[in-house]
């Protein structure tokens, strides 16, 4: 049966086939009609992503951890800025301010945020181990931000230490462990988060000449101040390691850290620290779409084109899954 062209609109023609269905041409057979692509969308900064990459990772549990809990877990922030006289160390000009991006930060990604200032080593392991024994068994995460003086401390698993404002160091790997599955049971399978901005030794990274977009980040707005001491090692520390044995393996924790370790961490006392200002900034523009560890590397390269001395921000990573922060 012939159609009168002059009824057909332009753009929608229909053609005509004729034959068993197996035999059409394959873009006109039903079974094979897809569902659109999504495209690439912009997500702000010049950059580009596909449509909910967040949304298809959550989806999975066996890639991503499970972050639904409302609020999403407990943040504890330990700013040491004042030091005792006996102890040797400078006050920590503009840690107030990390401080308070700290808490604005972790506030926003839905964590209920306790802020502890100028706390002695005892203090410090008492309020890590306060924090452990809560029960976290309807909460999905937890984090511990600290912020304080550093040095090289001796480890088995976790380099570094942070000094209380006494002068004695706590040990990361103490600070740690005090979250694993016999001092925490109900953080069990859980994401345990630290970042620590405190240095990792003395030592000063010239780095060399690279090409930088933000011509700024060559040039300080004022001198940086380094937040390092000697390494420790002794009858000082507050702890010891026991033996291998003894230390159970990490499971669900990350911990990043604003330096190598062994390198010095700088802090502007206009700005805060390199670090924590950058982590702030980072979080606030991919927080939303990417998982940690990608915020993470993003994290690292930013500071590490930052000043006149090299910083290398670094993490150990013993999460099973991604990590998508609840915004």
């Amino acid at each position: 049966m012939k159609q009168d062209p002059s009824k057909l609109s332009q753009g929608k023609l229909a053609p005509v086939v004729l034959g068993p269905e197996e035999l059409w041409p394959p873009k006109l057979r039903p079974e094979v009609l897809r569902p659109e692509v999504p495209r690439a969308v912009d997500a702000g900064s010049g950059g580009f992503t596909d449509v909910c990459p967040q949304d298809r990772a959550k989806g999975n549990a066996d890639l991503a951890y499970v972050l639904n809990a409302d609020p999403c877990g407990h943040c504890l922030i330990i700013n040491n800025v004042n030091f005792c006289r006996e102890s040797g160390l400078r006050a920590r000009t503009g840690s107030n301010i990390d401080c308070e991006r700290m808490w604005r930060r972790f506030h926003l990604l839905q964590f209920v945020v306790e802020v502890k200032c100028d706390l002695t080593a005892k203090q410090m392991v008492q309020a890590l181990m306060q924090l452990a024994r809560q029960d976290h068994s309807a909460l999905d995460c937890c984090v511990v931000v600290i912020l304080s003086h550093g040095c090289q401390a001796s480890h088995l698993q976790f380099p570094g230490a942070v000094y209380g404002t006494d002068g004695c160091p706590v040990s990361v790997e103490r600070i740690v462990n005090t979250f694993n599955g016999t001092g925490c049971p109900s953080l069990r399978g859980k994401p345990k988060l630290f970042f620590i901005q405190a240095c990792g030794g003395e030592q000063k990274d010239h780095g060399f000449e690279v090409e930088s977009t933000s011509p700024e980040d060559k040039t300080p707005s004022s001198d940086p101040e380094a937040d390092a001491t000697p390494f420790q090692e002794g009858p000082r520390s507050i702890d010891e390691p026991d033996a291998v044995s003894s230390l159970p393996t990490p499971s669900d924790i990350l911990v990043s850290y604003s330096t190598f370790p062994g390198f010095v961490s700088w802090r502007d006392p206009k700005s805060g620290s390199w670090y924590i200002e950058t982590l702030d900034s980072i979080f606030e523009q991919w927080a939303h779409c990417e998982d940690l560890q990608t915020l993470l590397l993003r994290v690292a390269n930013a500071v590490s084109v930052k000043g006149i001395y090299k910083q290398m921000p670094g993490c150990f990573n013993f999460l099973r899954k991604k990590l998508f922060f609840k915004t």
